[in-house]
């Protein structure tokens, strides 16, 4: 495993694009809901550790990590004054084949979303072979990928600008 005793969420506040005037949207799935709001969490606060308020984050919740594609797409066309906007879900592999086409779905429709180019989608969706596994990447052992997201998030809502 790539990520073994590695903490991949270690970023300087510091270091990060200034954050006036952005507004960032998060969709998280309500499915696996200890994984994904622990997610949530670390972009979050990530989002607020880099100079964000409360009132520059909105967040919806969906039912599943498929139907994080529509919510994103929805809040596009919801919150026009958004710069970027995370997709925040996990999907953990069970016995039929569900795991491999909602995570091929999820994939392909987020990033259908981000060649729209209307605003950033960050894809932070965990898929998993195992609940440890998930838990380990939502603020365990290898970190939050929540806090990922946010940095990427920051990162491509300034993209190009001066």
């Amino acid at each position: 495993m790539a990520t073994a005793n590695k903490n991949l969420s270690e970023f300087d506040p510091t270091s990060m694009p200034n954050t006036e005037g952005l507004r960032v949207g998060l969709v998280v799935s309500k499915w696996n809901t200890e994984i994904t709001q622990g997610l949530s969490k670390g972009a979050i606060e990530t989002l607020m550790a880099c100079g964000m308020s409360s009132d520059q984050i909105v967040t919806w919740e969906v039912p599943g990590s498929f139907e994080l594609i529509y919510g994103c797409q929805r809040m596009m066309s919801h919150h026009q004054d958004l710069d970027a906007i995370i997709a925040i879900g996990s999907v953990i592999e069970g016995e039929t084949k569900h795991f491999d086409f909602v995570c091929s779905g999820v994939t392909q429709g987020i990033k259908d979303l981000n060649l729209m180019g209307i605003v950033p989608v960050i894809f932070c969706v965990l898929t998993d072979q195992t609940l440890e596994q998930a838990q380990a990447r939502s603020g365990g052992k290898h970190g939050n990928k929540g806090v990922e997201a946010a940095v990427a998030a920051l990162e491509m809502a300034v993209l190009g600008r001066p």
